[in-house]
């Protein structure tokens, strides 16, 4: 294995476990799951504009396995594990499909949160139905109840990635 291939995967590793620990920081939590953190994605997108989006996907998955299988749950409905979890946090990945330019930087942020935010309504419409107040249409009521947290996440994550990219990788090129 050449010196490269050991610093991605050790890089990963890292990011994995940063974004794990900064998931603990909840600044609000809702009370049918979802909560605003500290920038927990922050590791994520960042190993995926240093790394490429194929390694930032297979990182960004692994993180939401690893959130599943030790963080506390809501439900272990397959959709849920799948939705919430697998492809919820798996899509942060594609930030490294996005130049690190600042446009690239805000634009592939943006869509991957927005992207993490659809996974979610669909998860919330389909296994969490039942929390949706009588008449009103679940995936109405899981659009508003997601965007409730994913959107100060976002302007959170977004906003944290822009001030401390290039500082991050200015000091990561120096080692």
């Amino acid at each position: 294995m050449n010196h490269n291939k050991t610093r991605m995967i050790a890089e990963g590793g890292m990011a994995i476990a940063i974004a794990f620990v900064l998931n603990f920081i909840v600044l609000f939590h809702m009370p049918q799951g979802g909560s605003v953190k500290a920038a927990s994605m922050v590791p994520l997108m960042f190993y995926a504009y240093r790394w490429g989006g194929k390694s930032g996907l297979t990182v960004s998955i692994v993180y939401g396995i690893v959130d599943f299988l030790l963080g506390f749950k809501y439900t272990i409905h397959y959709l849920s594990i799948l939705l919430d979890y697998i492809v919820g946090y798996g899509i942060i990945g594609i930030c490294g499909y996005f130049k690190d330019t600042t446009i690239g930087l805000f634009s592939g942020s943006l869509l991957a949160m927005v992207l993490r935010w659809c996974s979610t309504v669909v998860s919330g419409a389909v296994v969490f139905a039942s929390y949706a107040p009588e008449g009103q249409n679940p995936w109405i009521y899981s659009m508003i109840y997601n965007a409730s947290y994913m959107i100060p996440n976002a302007i959170i994550n977004i906003a944290v990635l822009m001030i401390v990219y290039k500082a991050l990788k200015k000091g990561i090129k120096s080692i």
